[in-house]
């Protein structure tokens, strides 16, 4: 029997979170330092997968299936193509850098009693939701799929609510007055939003589960499949359509997709920088990412038909997410809401369905991942610094903290997609595939290149140009810790934007199979004949 390398990635680190909980309250480095291990432990085994993967080979690979749940058709099934594959690096990648980032942001406070652990905890609850995320790039067995997808909120849950930003001078505390107690109810507010929305979500995708294995008899993709390339299955055009919509909408929760959104710009606000990169640059990404493993493979014609309307949704979440973030006086929720807008282009190349489009999309969640997690640290040392998330209370950094200004500038840029940086490849894709397909919802999309722009740009010259404002005369610029987060970071968006193609190799053969699955061909481009 073959060592289950893809058990072994989402098992190791879910046991270095049981061992760093166990850790002595106490021994708080020693927590952290096990922890880091873990996750480095699991970027390896995940190097691993990366390296056996096979672009060119068969559709899911390293596979493993084991019954489970005899009665109900269940089995432990996990394999991964091109795009979890690439997910999967991406999170064992980000992970290390969010736990080094997160160093001292769950230290116990003076007044807190010495058997408080917290810790212990917060670490422990960001190895288990790695362990969840992985296995959920996994899972080809539906109902593994859907145990993940809820079992993730729980830690998310207490990481939000229990691990909240130290810093309280945002703007909802500040027009609340601000204060200690005031902080910690906001904090309960996003986590309880956050818990809440996708528990809604996570149980109308339920019943299309249950719906599902009503008319196939199974959960297993790869039977569902063979089964309806055999022509021994098939679904009702009003039954794939309902199903469809079942597991649509709980990933729009997830991704999150406009009028679905509400509850990230509170979540990303209150919790940690670390955290908020936890959620927005790898929870999240399980949403989209679900729609192109279940949604167009499960039920072709009901996304074909749906087609249009996702479409419209996914440019209001672009214009409307850029709009918000050109408003924003907090930093953080500026950030969360130039993520809105880029999960609808994440979102609007997945349903152009068009080879570019896919690919693009793809390269999408994982640039997007990289670049937020650039722009959101970095965000976040600047506020742990100064103690405050307002932009207004910002001015003439680069003056102190030039290197801070510095990578906080690149980090921007790159949420603007900059050509040179990664995710500049991908907008560009995902817009000649849309163009391609849609013209005219290809120029509205457009204008969240312009809008990205203004909020990056303002937001950086609010808070770094100018004459020094007094309270950060004597600000600190980044330390090594911080340097070595960051720097990694800088250097993958500069590589992958200009050399792409590794990512690129990985992706398009699996992004071919999700186009066979929908039965859509690239449109041909008009050449006018020569007169």
């Amino acid at each position: 029997m073959s060592f289950p390398l893809l058990t072994a990635t989402a098992v190791l680190p879910a046991i270095g979170a049981i061992a760093t909980a166990a850790v002595p309250a106490a021994r708080r480095t020693a927590a952290k330092w096990l922890a880091l291990l873990f996750s480095l432990g699991t970027l390896v085994l995940a190097g691993i997968v990366l390296a056996r993967f096979e672009p060119g080979g068969s559709r899911f690979q390293l596979t493993e299936s084991h019954a489970w749940i005899k009665d109900f058709g269940v089995r432990y099934e996990l394999g991964v193509d091109g795009i979890g594959v690439a997910l999967l690096a991406l999170t064992a990648l980000l992970m290390p850098f969010i736990i080094l980032a997160g160093w001292h942001d769950a230290d116990p406070l003076e007044n807190q009693s010495r058997r408080w652990r917290p810790t212990q905890g917060f670490f422990a609850l960001m190895l288990m939701t790695e362990a969840m995320v992985i296995l959920s790039f996994e899972a080809t067995d539906v109902f593994v799929f859907y145990i993940l997808f809820e079992a993730m909120l729980i830690p998310m849950y207490f990481l939000i609510g229990g691990f909240g930003d130290r810093a309280t001078s945002s703007a909802a505390a500040a027009a609340a007055g601000g204060g200690d107690e005031n902080a910690a109810a906001q904090r309960s507010y996003a986590a309880v939003k956050f818990l809440l929305y996708n528990l809604v979500g996570g149980l109308i995708m339920l019943a299309a589960v249950i719906g599902l294995y009503t008319v196939a008899g199974t959960f297993s993709l790869s039977e569902i499949a063979e089964a309806r390339a055999n022509g021994t299955f098939s679904m009702a055009t009003s039954t794939e359509r309902w199903l469809f919509l079942g597991f649509f909408f709980a990933f729009a929760v997830k991704a999150p997709l406009w009028p679905l959104h509400t509850w990230l710009p509170n979540a990303m606000g209150e919790a940690t920088s670390p955290v908020a990169v936890l959620l927005t640059a790898v929870v999240d990404k399980v949403g989209t990412f679900a729609m192109m493993r279940f949604c167009l493979q499960l039920f072709p014609e009901a996304s074909k038909w749906a087609t249009p309307v996702i479409l419209v949704l996914a440019l209001i979440s672009i214009v409307y997410g850029a709009l918000l973030a050109v408003g924003q006086r907090d930093i953080k929720r500026l950030i969360a809401y130039a993520s809105i807008s880029h999960f609808g282009f994440i979102v609007l190349g997945i349903f152009a369905m068009t080879s570019q489009g896919q690919s693009g999309a793809t390269l999408y969640m994982v640039n997007h991942g990289i670049s937020t997690a650039a722009l959101m640290l970095v965000a976040g040392f600047l506020i742990t610094r100064r103690g405050s998330r307002l932009i207004a209370d910002y001015g003439g950094v680069q003056k102190v903290a030039p290197i801070l200004a510095g990578t906080f500038l690149i980090g921007g840029l790159a949420t603007l997609s900059l050509p040179g940086l990664a995710p500049f490849v991908s907008e560009f894709l995902v817009l000649v595939g849309v163009f391609s397909a849609y013209p005219v919802v290809g120029v509205i999309a457009t204008t969240g290149i312009v809008l990205a722009a203004i909020y990056v740009l303002v937001l950086y010259q609010r808070t770094m140009t100018g004459p020094v404002k007094a309270e950060v005369q004597g600000m600190a610029d980044l330390r090594v810790r911080e340097l070595v987060v960051v720097v990694p970071l800088i250097a993958l968006l500069i590589f992958l934007g200009v050399y792409p193609k590794p990512l690129t190799d990985i992706v398009n053969p699996a992004v071919q199979h999700t186009m066979s699955d929908v039965q859509k061909k690239d449109p041909q481009p008009e050449v006018e004949a020569a007169k």
